[in-house]
């Protein structure tokens, strides 16, 4: 048996998660994914159990409180290109039994399992411009928008290379469906302003392991660019 043994070597600095995440982001070296040539946009899980501080303070979380418009903005830019636009929200059976293993660390009222289908916290924020006609609309109950759900099949259907993840939670929903974009090998995108959490920590800390491996996490301005320079 080999008696080798070595010390920790995990780095400890005194900076916070938005420092780090600066800091990577500041990097010009840093490699790119980039735009393929026609892209998709996943809004993950815009619902007022999540948008909605005013009717649920304890679920609910703002980051960029201009999220939203942001997310009209590019989500009508791709229709006006002809690329798909897709809706996520997530929703419980009245026993909540379809959360599996996931429902079970907590029970209450504002417990994940309990959000049913047809309820308030399963709908999607008013504010949010869905074509129902055009859009991809469907309810997930797992964390990525790809798990279980028509999203994978819809997008080789549509041709899609690149996929835009919007939505929250960004160490939640959208990190889970921004791995699974890249493992599904299309170049995924995390516009910055698009994405919220309910602490600072989590949601750059995330950012930056997203930006580091998965991602590229970028202002939405260069989305809206991108899509602006387009043909339809």
């Amino acid at each position: 048996m080999s008696d080798l043994r070595f010390e920790p070597t995990m780095v400890r600095e005194p900076k916070t998660a938005r420092e780090l995440f600066e800091a990577v982001k500041a990097n010009p070296a840093r490699a790119r994914f980039g735009f393929g040539s026609r892209l998709a946009v996943v809004n993950v899980d815009l619902q007022q159990a999540y948008t909605r501080p005013d009717l649920f303070p304890k679920t609910a979380y703002v980051t960029d409180p201009d999220q939203i418009a942001h997310v009209n903005r590019i989500s009508a830019l791709a229709r006006s290109k002809d690329m798909p636009v897709i809706w996520t929200h997530v929703a419980y059976k009245p026993d909540g039994g379809d959360a599996g293993v996931w429902g079970t660390r907590t029970d209450t009222p504002d417990s994940l399992q309990n959000i049913k289908v047809g309820s308030e916290r399963h709908a999607f924020d008013p504010r949010c411009e869905i074509d129902e006609a055009r859009d991809l609309i469907f309810t997930k109950r797992m964390p990525s928008a790809f798990f279980e759900t028509p999203l994978a099949s819809y997008l080789v259907w549509r041709k899609v290379d690149t996929v835009v993840v919007t939505g929250g939670s960004t160490s939640g929903c959208v990190r889970a469906t921004a791995v699974d974009s890249l493992s599904h090998g299309y170049r995924t995108i995390v516009p910055e302003q698009c994405v919220a959490d309910k602490h600072e920590s989590y949601h750059f800390a995330n950012l930056t392991d997203l930006q580091l491996k998965y991602a590229d996490v970028v202002d939405v301005r260069e989305v809206v660019d991108w899509l602006e320079g387009r043909n339809a």
